[in-house]
């Protein structure tokens, strides 16, 4: 295994080591750094499966909503690279536990306003709020497993991570479903009621998240990496031109997986936008949101999110083995194929239970998506910037979801007939884009070709035709 990669910086300087991060974890401490993303993703599928729904409860229309969603990208693109730098450079009171714990107060507050917003545009506002905290959460936590998970225990970290997003999601997803069940009468009799059963989930979402970050806070106790951020001779000096800087300065895989990226949340995108919806529509057959029809149809979607989230918590227990029988390039380009194929069949499906089918693929893909990337990408990064690098790399889910939310609208206007589910099979097939794609990225663990010597002089010449 390659460790300890040089960073190559704009003198062409070897950096001082970074500082070792512990390469002997057990089982539970390696869940106690990762449960954070239990509470996160909890809230986070509340947002997915009801924000359309709640944006069409309140009156807006399909070609409306990829705008209303573009508060995600949006903030994404600004927070997540600047989170991760600030929380590379670290605080008084730490480096990435500051960060990820504000981030949380402030994403279990948007949590509880969101399902009682009066109007469309106070839900959209809300939605700013909710994106912009749950990404100043998320980011650092990326980070934060990343620091203290070193070696080989990384793949089974990120793997872990994964599983974590998996159950969060299955329970998240579920909950207005089994509010609605326990008796909680939803009032749908007006265009702008959003059902108690949704509000509910909503503040309990807020409790769960709150919490599971605390955990994650409060179990992991110190570490020097924590406290002792890289040093100035280590650190290059602070603004915006060390920021473009990094981004100048991308590891070939890097480059390669922000290919991949592009592709995959252009796909996810459509399917975050459109799938409750064209569930509600298509197969229960509800004509407006004002329909008892669509209410079940907006909690059944809940149901095919939480199958997918179960299957993602399943099949997550399984990737790290399955990549150290293959690759972790085949399991991920295998799994991208999966998801693709299985969202082009909701063409054909009419049957509610059927659906269930294409949840399962898709939950594969989703798998691999939280956290093969991930994991490919860590080895290929300097210790000292991971959280700098992270940041620069989610870009490259944030930009085609942006190009998602001002294309998409008139895309379903001109060619998709306004339908919910076109939207969603368009979505299957740019993740079959994505599969093509992985081949080709440079995995510099598992490429036994590649030393990290040749990585590096390939890089410098890469980097010096680029600035000829």
């Amino acid at each position: 295994m390659i460790r300890g990669r040089v960073h190559l910086n704009c003198k062409m300087q070897q950096t001082t080591p970074p500082k070792s991060t512990p390469s002997d974890l057990n089982f539970w401490q390696i869940w106690n750094i990762t449960f954070g993303f239990f509470g996160t993703q909890f809230g986070w599928a509340l947002q997915m499966g009801n924000t359309s729904a709640i944006y069409e409860y309140l009156g807006a229309n399909p070609e409306q909503i990829p705008l209303l969603w573009l508060a995600g990208p949006i903030t994404g693109l600004i927070i997540q690279p600047l989170i991760g730098y600030w929380s590379d450079r670290g605080t008084p009171l730490g480096r990435r536990k500051p960060f990820f714990l504000a981030g949380a107060i402030l994403s279990s507050f948007a949590l509880i306003m969101m399902p009682n917003s009066g109007n469309l545009w106070m839900a959209a506002g809300m939605l700013w709020i909710l994106d912009t905290s749950f990404n100043s959460t998320v980011e650092p936590l990326r980070a934060f497993t990343g620091d203290r998970i070193s070696g080989e225990q990384r793949t089974l970290g990120f793997t872990m991570q994964a599983f974590f997003i998996g159950l969060g999601a299955v329970l998240g997803s579920l909950c207005p479903w089994i509010f609605s069940h326990l008796g909680f009468i939803n009032d749908v009799g007006t265009k702008t009621a959003i059902p108690l059963s949704v509000k509910l989930s909503f503040y309990f979402g807020a409790l769960v998240y709150l919490s599971c970050v605390l955990w994650t806070a409060l179990s992991t106790g110190k570490s020097p990496l924590d406290y002792n951020p890289p040093s100035e001779e280590e650190q290059e000096p602070a603004g915006a031109g060390d920021f473009f800087r990094n981004i100048w300065q991308m590891p070939k895989t890097m480059r390669q997986l922000a290919v991949v990226q592009f592709f995959t949340w252009v796909g996810m995108f459509c399917v975050f936008l459109y799938l409750p919806p064209a569930i509600a529509r298509q197969v229960f057959g509800a004509t407006d949101q004002t329909s008892p029809l669509y209410t079940q149809g907006i909690e059944w979607a809940g149901i095919f999110i939480a199958v997918y989230n179960g299957v993602c918590f399943i099949v997550s227990l399984f990737l790290a083995r399955f990549a150290k029988l293959t690759s972790r390039k085949f399991v991920h380009g295998f799994c991208l194929l999966c998801g693709g194929i299985g969202l082009i069949s909701l063409f054909w499906i009419r049957d509610r239970y059927f659906i269930f089918f294409s949840a399962m693929a898709l939950g594969m893909a989703w798998a691999s998506i939280l956290s093969m990337p991930y994991s490919i990408l860590a080895d290929a990064l300097p210790e000292e910037k991971m959280g700098s690098y992270i940041g620069i790399f989610n870009i490259f889910t944030v930009v085609p979801q942006i190009c998602v939310a001002l294309g998409l609208g008139w895309v379903m206007s001109a060619f998709l007939d306004s339908s919910h589910l076109l939207a969603v099979v368009l979505g299957g097939f740019f993740l079959i884009i994505a599969a093509l794609f992985v081949p080709r990225v440079t995995d510099v663990v598992e490429d036994s070709s590649i030393s990290s010597s040749e990585l590096r002089e390939e890089e410098i010449r890469q980097l010096a035709g680029d600035r000829g």
